[in-house]
């Protein structure tokens, strides 16, 4: 029997991604064949899809396509943080986001039919979790081909790869303000840009509450449309971006931030690994 190297179990985990232990039994059991080997961890990845589709990706990464033709941010979970670790996992989203870009797919599904690395994009991903034994979910992606685009990108824990991505666009040239923006974004996660962006039956429901709280309250009957339209002005305040105060200066609120650089806020996206 073919001795098992070093250079043979780091040779076979290259051409699969399979774990450490995984490659020492294929080549053991392959007596050293590599070609073999790579046939057997690629049949067994094959097999154990239909379990790992009933398993729950709920870790990941926020990936970033920051250049021509589109800014692309795009969210690819796994099982857990040790593979979203790997340059494996991270380099797979940095390639989709950057196909992403290249294209114009209309929704995660059209995203997944597309044509990539002589398979799918579909196929690419289920190779990967086959390869590193998890289950693994290209949940959404964003795609903003503006000219005037900032971005942001945040680890929520240093050893790990981002879990927060911002694109922000403005209406004019203005980079400074514009990764403020992004950064006060990842902060403050607004739902809203502005308040007439807010659909009409969240607002209606919003003075529906503050009305019960203040009459639950025993406010006078006279002073409940104020009361009312206080509490609403706080909801716009908590999340509402132009009404946010500004992260870089709190006496401001982020509508002033951009007066002040002279432009505007076109569209804001955020995304956080698991957050809705």
């Amino acid at each position: 029997m073919a001795e098992v190297t070093t250079e043979l179990i780091k040779r076979v985990r290259q051409l699969t991604g399979a774990g450490m232990s995984a490659v020492k039994k294929a080549l053991v059991d392959a007596s050293g064949d590599v070609d073999k080997a790579v046939e057997t961890l690629r049949l067994k990845g094959a097999k154990d899809v239909g379990k790992r589709a009933q398993r729950t990706a709920a870790n990941g990464l926020i990936a970033a396509h920051l250049d021509e033709p589109a800014n692309v941010l795009l969210e690819l979970n796994c099982e857990t943080d040790f593979v979203a670790k790997t340059e494996t996992f991270q380099q797979l989203a940095a390639d989709f986001a950057a196909h992403a870009a290249s294209g114009d797919p209309a929704d995660v599904a059209a995203l997944l039919d597309s044509a990539f690395g002589g398979g799918t994009v579909a196929s690419a991903l289920q190779d990967a979790g086959a390869a590193l034994g998890e289950k693994l979910d290209l949940r959404r992606f964003v795609r903003f081909a503006g000219e005037h685009v900032s971005s942001y990108l945040h680890k929520t824990s240093p050893d790990l790869p981002p879990a927060i991505g911002v694109l922000v666009e403005l209406s004019g040239e203005a980079s400074v303000a514009g990764k403020s923006i992004a950064q006060h974004v990842a902060a403050f996660a607004p739902r809203f840009r502005a308040r007439e962006d807010v659909p009409s039956e969240t607002v209606d429901a919003e003075r529906r509450l503050a009305e019960q709280m203040a009459r639950d309250e025993g406010k006078p009957e006279q002073a409940i449309p104020r009361v009312v339209e206080g509490r609403l002005g706080g909801f716009y305040r908590d999340f509402v971006l132009l009404d946010q105060a500004s992260a870089q200066d709190p006496k401001k609120t982020v509508r002033q931030v951009l007066a002040d650089a002279g432009v505007d806020v076109v569209r804001f996206a955020r995304l956080r690994v698991g957050e809705a």
